[in-house]
């Protein structure tokens, strides 16, 4: 069985897409068989990302390790039970054919609530949710007081995770590993920073959550995505000395997958 990861935030803007290509190469460069699968059905990004590295790679003749990009296949109505959702019937078609020949699936949802979006948190084994150092996107998981230091409840997110949740044990499955990974630190210690980091251990000990350490604003990343390059393919594309950004930014992705603790993956890199 495949083990599925879902990258999954209901905002745009908070890095999902470099999260996803960036843990989907870095297992396929420790030698695991990935699959993955973009559900932003406008934008693409994540699906765009690994284009344009199949684009570059062939231009430049170099062959480097990638993940498989799937799409959702066409699916006629005809064929459907009824009452069935045609996107729920698109989707489990879609991880069945990935499923034979991966050791991982990784889901990219898109960054607003959709019916796919709902059905790929409930077949997640590990979630990941990137989460921007802003209480405006905290607000997606938590209802905080006028000082940020008191929540009051769950948002519209951590419900639709509870109800994923929820239909995983109804299905006997394992539980969801959900992991919130906070992007875009900036470097200075901050007062809103310090609330952000003490709101979101509050909450990951209410609603069952594992904090991870996400990726720093960096050029780097921005510069990377129109060739479809990680911060590991560096040194394969003639970069001989990383500066010093690169190389923290490389720990700051051997930091995340270490603390993502998937089946059968050591962060040799």
């Amino acid at each position: 069985m495949a083990h599925i990861i879902v990258v999954g935030n209901e905002k745009g803007g908070a890095g999902k897409s470099t999260v996803s290509m960036h843990v989907a190469t870095a297992l396929v460069r420790m030698g695991h068989k990935v699959s993955g699968l973009d559900l932003d059905l406008r934008q693409r990004t994540f699906g765009r990302y690994v284009e344009n590295r199949r684009g570059f790679l062939a231009q430049a003749e170099l062959d480097l390790p990638s993940p498989e990009l799937h799409e959702l296949p066409e699916i006629e109505a005809s064929t459907l039970r009824p009452g069935e959702n045609v996107y729920d019937h698109r989707l489990s078609a879609a991880v069945a054919a990935m499923e034979p020949d991966s050791d991982f699936i990784l889901i990219d949802c898109p960054g607003s609530h959709t019916r796919l979006s709902q059905v790929a948190h409930s077949l997640a084994d590990t979630l990941i949710t990137p989460l921007n150092d802003s209480f405006i996107d905290f607000d997606l998981l938590a209802h905080t007081d006028a000082s940020g230091d008191k929540i009051t409840g769950p948002s519209v997110y951590s419900e639709m995770v509870w109800n994923a949740r929820q239909l995983r044990a109804q299905a006997g499955l394992a539980p969801i590993d959900w992991v919130v990974v906070r992007n875009r630190l900036g470097a200075q210690r901050m007062v809103n920073k310090e609330k952000m980091e003490r709101a979101v251990a509050n909450l990951a000990k209410r609603i069952g959550f594992r904090v991870a350490p996400g990726f720093s604003e960096r050029v780097i990343f921005r510069e990377l995505f129109p060739r479809g390059l990680t911060l590991l393919d560096l040194k394969d594309i003639g970069v001989k000395q990383l500066n010093i950004s690169n190389v923290a930014a490389r720990q700051e992705l051997r930091d995340l997958i270490k603390a993502l603790k998937l089946p059968n993956v050591t962060a040799d890199f």
